[in-house]
């Protein structure tokens, strides 16, 4: 079989694994018709792909960023302590639907096996997750903005202060806070959640927006200016240190970080919120002024896999 027509077979089989974290506080969480409460919604986990900025920033293709959260309703992120999201494909899938009748351990709302991947099982749904299997699960990121007006939050002043490795995969995930975090302004801050998926389909990224607050509060230390990460899988001295960018990569405009060639598993490489660029697994600790020469948190990378299979300069799996 050509490598075109693999390329082709994998994109079908992958080409549903669109996903992200629910919460209250979030834009677009009812959809995107005014005045409607669509409980069966996917309005935000469309991906992004070869879009312009004002496309892919906070999911405004098809108008996400225009749709905030009823007032007063925030995603709370307690200092020091940790707080909880659904990943799924729909809000169907999540206790925000349906009293949480449509939920299961997955982010489908289905039942599926433990360790589940497209490694053990013959289900083709098993590209849900978008990954082979766990431990290549790329991870995912919160990002925050100490303003509360959504069009004034860019890359200079949105900072990743949380991730977690090995997501998504599980619907139910737990994002840790850091203990430093300063109280957001009055009307609140702007986070967005962000994945870039590690191969199986398109080389596309997830963005969504959400009003946070930040609770507990006890520090006033503002975070620093963010840089963008650089690949440092195999040289963790050149890890970006301190406060860093969310990744913007194969979008039209505006990319902010570009990898090529293998990692050290044999895969294509591809920007992942994960030891590769120099995140930690958690809370970011080192993300505020005068805290970039903090001792990094050390990494526990996951068992590596073998498996030669990624995206190529066209963005495409073979």
């Amino acid at each position: 079989m050509s490598r075109l027509a693999l390329a082709s077979l994998a994109f079908a089989a992958f080409a549903h694994a669109h996903l992200v974290a629910w919460t209250q506080g979030m834009y677009c969480k009812n959809g995107t018709d005014a005045g409607v409460d669509n409980v069966n919604n996917d309005a935000p986990v469309s991906p992004l792909y070869q879009l312009k900025y004002s496309d892919y920033w906070f999911h405004g293709v098809n108008g996400c960023n225009n749709f905030p959260p009823a007032d007063g309703e925030f995603l709370e992120l307690p200092a020091g302590g940790s707080f909880t999201a659904e990943i799924a494909d729909n809000r169907a899938a999540t206790t925000l639907s349906f009293n949480g009748a449509k939920t299961s351990d997955w982010p489908d709302g289905a039942w599926h096996p433990d360790g589940y991947s497209i490694e053990n099982t013959a289900d083709a749904d098993a590209s849900i997750v978008h990954t082979q299997n766990e431990s290549m699960a790329a991870g995912t990121a919160f990002a925050i903005s100490y303003t509360s007006d959504i069009t004034q939050v860019n890359l200079n002043n949105l900072v990743v202060f949380s991730v977690r490795y090995m997501t998504p995969y599980k619907r139910v995930v737990s994002y840790d806070v850091p203990a430093d975090m300063p109280a957001c302004p009055e009307g609140g801050c702007t986070c967005a959640w962000m994945w870039i998926p590690n191969g199986c389909g398109l080389a596309n990224m997830y963005m969504a927006g959400y009003k946070c607050q930040v609770t507990n509060a006890t520090s006033t230390t503002p975070v620093a200016t963010p840089q963008a990460p650089v690949w440092c899988e195999d040289d963790q001295s050149q890890c970006v240190q301190g406060a860093k960018e969310v990744m913007i990569w194969h979008q039209a405009e505006g990319n902010n970080v570009e990898v090529d060639g293998l990692d050290d598993s044999g895969n294509w490489r591809s920007p992942a919120y994960n030891w590769k660029m120099g995140f930690a697994d958690g809370a970011q600790n080192d993300i505020f002024q005068n805290s970039g020469s903090q001792k990094r948190e050390e990494a526990v990378l996951p068992s590596k896999r073998h498996t030669r299979r990624g995206h190529g300069a066209d963005g495409k799996v073979f």
